[in-house]
Formats: C-alpha cells, structure tokens, sequence
C-alpha cells in the first residue's frame, strides 16, 4: 500500500510543479493546491500505515508491546491542511484583486501592465 500511495504522491508533485510552473494564474493556484494535498498524502505515509489499530492502549496491554496507530502524523495533517487552505484563500484574493486591476492573468502581460484606474502620484520635492 505504501508503494501505491509513494506512486500517488510523486504523480500529484510533478503535477502540481507543472502547473505551477505556467504563466496563467488559475493554473498556478490549482497547482499550489495540488502541491498541499501531495504534502499531505505525504505526511500520512511517512506516519506509517497501519489498518484497524486504536489511537489508544487497552487496559491491561504492555506499552512496549502494544501495537496503536500514531498520533503525530494526523495531528501534522490536520495543521497542514489549515495552513494549506488558509494559504490558497489569501493567492485566490490576491491573484483576483490583480485579475481587477490588469485585466488579464496572463503573468508576463502583468509585468508590462499598469493600473487603468490610478494615475501615478507626482515625482518631485
């Protein structure tokens, strides 16, 4: 299963480099997307994946012996997923308030475009 999921993740990085390497905006946005999911298939493989075993010690087990699921991995998973989506909320705002002010989210005719709305302000002292 682990060779699936190693297979799964390397897919979902080279996608998410591909579309983030485009001069489009949306495509760069659906690809940072992509790229916090990877780390998130990721970060649950690495935590090792064992079917149908408890968070928790039965009464009466050994520590030492005792097979549970862990923890750490789901807890690392669960901050990345806020953090990845809080992250994806702030490029959308951002990548729409350029689309409003350029007209376009093409990133090279954003380097040469300038605001239709603002005249610049006077150089001078």
């Amino acid at each position: 299963m682990e060779a699936l999921f190693s297979i799964l993740i390397g897919v979902f990085f080279a996608a998410a480099v591909y579309l983030m390497l485009s001069k489009f905006l949306v495509r760069i946005l659906l690809g940072v997307a992509i790229f916090g999911n990877a780390v998130n298939l990721l970060l649950f493989t690495a935590g090792r994946l064992v079917p149908e075993v408890p968070p928790i010690i039965a009464a009466g087990l050994d520590r030492q012996l005792a097979v549970t699921a862990n923890p750490l991995p789901q807890a690392l998973i669960l901050t990345a997923i806020v953090i990845s989506f809080s992250f994806f909320a702030f490029l959308l705002v951002l990548s729409y308030r350029a689309f409003q002010d350029l007209k376009t989210d093409n990133v090279n005719e954003m380097r040469v475009a300038e605001p239709a709305a603002e005249a610049a302000p006077p150089t001078g002292y």
